[in-house]
């Protein structure tokens, strides 16, 4: 008994001693070749194949300087700015296995009043100064020849654009050249300059949208007025953000740019609430608060010269996209015509939608018709057959009115289109006010339009999610529509090599079944709602009637034992009506609330009750074994 004890424990340390063995040999081999397991659905922590594509082409040396301070100074900010230079690093170090000999990485600490110092201030590099006035130094600078693209600083906050950041300043060593890329705007896309009265006090107008300040990183951006009546040779793309009330002279001009060969990407919208907000900013005070204006864009002219309708009145209001809105009180509202597109909304199949999986179109118009001879007309964003379209006024109001009548038409609209092809003139008789003018009339070679039913999405408010940091003011997307006007504008420029590898930065994933479910609970609760809402009315209406009739000049209610019979039964009827009205909307969000209830449970158990029932079986298995011997 004695000698079999002592085998066990002679076995069980010889066991621990060649586990601890094991370990060690593998913690020294990954320290030497650093290996990344990627267990995220969608990868984002996997060298993409863009990328992959950009380092193969490299055919001559690229050297990166990778700067890092390795101070002994130990605050909760050095760490964690040190941790994320560890993975920098790590992600560098795939890039060199990928690229091989064309891609050199030079790391540095730039300590004060060092060599290396001076080296990152001639790349281009400054110090943050953390608490403590500590200067701490994180970025990069990518050098060819005589070009240098340098990130001064590796911002924690943009860990999932970092990959697109690296192979980004890689590929500008390569192309200094800037593509020229137009934007006309009905909006201040491009910053308000302070007004003198806020000047003196020390405040300054909005600022230039993220999307501006993006774009001027990878293209050399120039205004176009909208009363331009000539787009410049020079541009190759033309953005237009809201052509609220666009003359037809400047349709034409847009016309001609087409006809050339330029690329335009045109954001129209029903119901602005980004102007509808900058109307109501210009209000005189004394005026008191008068009710928004048109707030519509268009371009009627070229569409209907396309094939393509887009009514102006209405918006898309969908019952599987629809996004939650702060309401009354902070409690959250539906609000259908805010809309929160997934994957299954998003062409998967074109180069530049595929890689965005969450996008916001807040109340989105639809683009109806046939696109015209000789184009051809790709879908990218559209919406769920649980859709109908919907007055834009009454949507900008709220979302409580649209649910009570909502009737599903099932049609999936279009929001955001592509047109391909030799598009021909919309001006025929050449430019508007003038008599024989010499003007294109097709296009020679193929070219592309796009449409967004939408322009308000690509504002800050709607794309941008701002915070306070210890690193100062930081800005993180809440979905997909930065990513997604981006990846449009380098496929019409013809610098798509990027598109994949930016989009992996935001990942959004909703729950889709939960929200099939949550639609067929609210279609079918919503049938019941609507039909005692139209028997109220019924009988609201029917007691005006008999409290109209008046049987003396005097203007006295004088009124039969059959009448008066029949108003207490009307009043009786309406009380009833609307107790069983505000049960059927409690029944509803009841229902609601219960699938929500039921499907957190099941997420928050399953995990456990899994490893328990296997630890149980695994138990059970073993104990059969030793039961055995």
């Amino acid at each position: 008994m004695q000698k079999k004890s002592l085998e066990t424990l002679l076995y069980s340390t010889a066991g621990i001693l060649v586990m601890l063995a094991i370990v060690i040999a593998i913690n020294v081999i990954t320290s030497v070749s650093p290996v990344r397991e990627d267990l995220t659905q969608e990868k984002a922590y996997t060298v993409s194949a863009g990328t992959r594509a950009v380092l193969k082409k490299l055919d001559t040396p690229v050297t990166i300087h990778f700067y890092c301070t390795q101070s002994d100074v130990a605050t909760p900010e050095t760490v964690y700015l040190k941790a994320y230079a560890k993975k920098v690093g790590d992600l560098l170090h795939e890039y060199q296995q990928i690229a091989g000999k064309n891609l050199i990485v030079q790391k540095f600490d730039p300590q004060p009043d060092s060599d290396s110092e001076d080296s990152a201030r001639l790349d281009g590099l400054e110090p943050q100064v953390l608490q403590g006035n500590e200067q701490f130094y994180l970025g990069v600078a990518v050098n060819l020849a005589d070009e240098r693209v340098a990130i001064p600083f590796l911002d924690p906050s943009r860990e999932r654009q970092l990959e697109y950041d690296l192979t980004r300043a890689i590929s500008r060593v390569f192309s200094p050249d800037k593509a020229t890329v137009g934007v006309m705007s009905g909006l201040p896309v491009f910053g308000t300059p302070a007004n003198p009265m806020m000047m003196e006090s020390g405040q300054s107008g909005p600022p230039a949208w993220t999307l501006i300040d993006q774009l001027k990183q990878d293209f050399n951006l120039k205004k176009v007025e909208l009363t331009a009546e000539k787009i410049d040779d020079d541009i190759k793309v033309l953005l237009v953000i809201h052509p609220k009330e666009v003359s037809a002279a400047t349709q034409y001009a847009l016309d001609q740019f087409v006809l050339r060969g330029g690329k335009l990407i045109a954001f129209l919208d029903p119901t602005s609430l980004l102007d509808q907000r900058q109307q109501q900013s210009q209000q005189n005070p004394m005026m008191g608060g008068q009710p928004p204006g048109n707030s519509a864009s268009s371009l009627p002219l070229l569409l209907k010269a396309w094939g393509l309708d887009f009514d102006t009145g209405k918006v898309v209001a969908d019952l599987t996209y629809k996004l939650q809105l702060g309401g009354r009180n902070g409690q959250p509202t539906e609000a259908p015509a805010f809309l929160g597109l997934n994957a299954d909304a998003i062409n998967r199949d074109d180069i530049a939608t595929s890689p965005v999986d969450s996008v916001w179109l807040p109340l989105a118009g639809a683009f109806t018709g046939s696109p015209a001879a000789g184009l051809k007309e790709t879908v990218l964003l559209h919406s769920s057959t649980s859709a109908e379209l919907v007055d834009g006024m009454m949507a900008s109001m709220g979302g409580e009115s649209l649910l009570q009548d909502f009737k599903p038409t099932g049609v999936s609209y279009s929001l955001a289109v592509r047109l391909s092809g030799k598009f021909k003139t919309a001006f025929p008789a050449g430019k508007p006010g003038e008599t024989n003018s010499t003007s294109l009339k097709e296009s020679t070679t193929d070219t592309s339009v796009l449409l967004f039913g939408d322009s308000d999405f690509a504002a800050d408010d709607f794309a941008i999610r701002k915070m306070q940091t210890p690193f100062g003011n930081m800005a993180s997307p809440l979905n997909g529509n930065l990513s997604l006007v981006q990846n449009v504008v380098e496929q019409m420029s013809g610098d798509s090599s990027l598109i994949e590898i930016r989009s992996r930065a935001t990942t959004h994933r909703p729950f889709t079944r939960i929200k099939a479910m949550e639609a067929a609970a609210e279609a079918t609760g919503q049938a019941k709602i609507t039909e005692l809402q139209n028997s109220l009315n019924e009988t609201q209406q029917r007691l005006s009637e008999l409290e109209q009739q008046k049987k003396d000049k005097d203007q006295s209610f004088v009124l039969s034992a059959e009448q008066r019979a029949e108003l207490d039964n009307f009043r009786k009827k309406q009380g009833e009506v609307g107790r069983a009205l505000k049960q059927a909307q409690k029944d509803l969000r009841k229902e609601v609330v219960s699938l929500q209830t039921r499907l957190e449970w099941l997420n928050i158990l399953a995990m456990p009750l899994a490893v328990t029932l296997a630890g149980v079986l695994m138990a059970l298995v073993k104990r059969k074994q030793t039961s055995a011997k």
